[in-house]
């Protein structure tokens, strides 16, 4: 299968889980009246992490042009190379021989003509990309460093941690001694290793953030459990004969959930953060922002200075994680317990 027919699965099937999840919640009364008072107390963060998460979606769909794969135009450009709703925003030879600065008609070095002269908005980079295109497309990146590194942490922490809670015993402190042993290592080290033992692509480093970001959800869903398996109502189902199995189904990992969000909205930050870190030790993912900045961070010695990249990069990433940020405090808020009875 093509890698963009996949992609256009996977974003498929994510926009209909997406929008299921949605129609349920405006259903429920609980997450509906959770989901206003979130729009409310922070209605520009989530329009903003809305917005990004558009942005990655159009990246995810694409689509070839032409009738023979390989085929160039008579613009030097691939008919048959898949491209995204994204690339087509831009022309498809919207390419330069080398550095320009914003809305530049020449070059920044030899002051030879632009082939789009004045249209580069943030200019381009050093093998004559447009940043602007290069910037919106990290977006995806990042998103799906988040969500599949998340897609990993979450079910893992909440069988590890929903498993020791519940067990108790060996199995607690086996698991005990596992998330001990990890929460030990110095975090960059491990991440380092497993990196240059899984490899560099989207999928490993997301792997190795998985493998070592679970440990905190796991210690929070652990001792939640400690306290919810003593509480009447998980007391009065196992009178009614209910079967161990479904009351953690039905009543332990239901009141985990705002714990979930919270993480989840705190991890996500995060785990950009991390990409960016491994992208300035050189092992990051090609078309993140992170490796945006790392190859940037030389043309800051540059006469003159090109500061475009930087900037781009930067910013795009700084408003993300505040956005993030910013929606993680509202959830925490809103779905935290103990923060809306202080309220009251």
């Amino acid at each position: 299968m093509e890698p963009h027919v996949l992609s256009n699965l996977i974003t498929a099937a994510l926009a209909i889980l997406l929008a299921a999840a949605l129609l349920r919640a405006r259903r429920d009364p609980l997450w509906r009246g959770a989901g206003r008072e979130l729009a409310r107390r922070r209605p520009i963060a989530v329009s903003v992490v809305a917005l990004y998460v558009l942005i990655a979606g159009l990246d995810s769909i694409a689509w070839v042009d032409g009738h023979a794969p390989g085929a160039k135009a008579e613009s030097g450009t691939l008919q048959g190379q898949a491209r995204s709703v994204i690339d087509r925003l831009f022309p498809a030879d919207f390419q330069e021989r080398s550095y320009s600065a914003p809305l530049a008609t020449h070059e920044l070095y030899g002051e030879e003509p632009l082939l789009h002269p004045g249209k580069h908005l943030l200019g381009t980079n050093m093998i004559g990309q447009d940043v602007l295109h290069l910037t919106l497309k990290g977006a995806r990146v990042a998103l799906v460093i988040g969500g599949l590194t998340s897609a990993i942490v979450i079910p893992l922490a909440l069988l590890v941690g929903v498993s020791a809670g519940w067990v108790g015993g060996r199995l607690d402190d086996a698991v005990f001694f596992v998330m001990s042993t990890l929460a030990s290592m110095p975090t960059l080290l491990l991440l380092i290793a497993l990196i240059m033992a899984l490899g560099t692509g989207t999928t490993q480093v997301c792997l190795a953030l998985g493998i070592t970001g679970w440990v905190g959800l796991a210690r929070l869903v652990r001792a939640e459990t400690f306290k919810i398996r003593e509480l009447d109502y998980v007391q009065a189902a196992r009178v009614l004969g209910t079967s161990e199995l479904r009351i953690v189904w039905r009543h332990v990992v239901p009141n985990l959930m705002h714990l979930v969000l919270i993480t989840f909205a705190l991890l996500f930050s995060g785990l950009v953060l991390s990409e960016v870190m491994l992208s300035w030790l050189g092992i990051g993912i090609d078309g993140s922002w992170g490796r945006m900045i790392d190859q940037a961070r030389s043309e800051l010695s540059r006469e003159p200075v090109i500061w475009w990249n930087l900037l781009a990069s930067s910013t795009a990433l700084f408003i993300l994680i505040l956005a993030v940020n910013q929606v993680a405090d509202a959830v925490r808020d809103v779905l935290d317990p103990r923060t809306a009875l202080e309220a009251l």
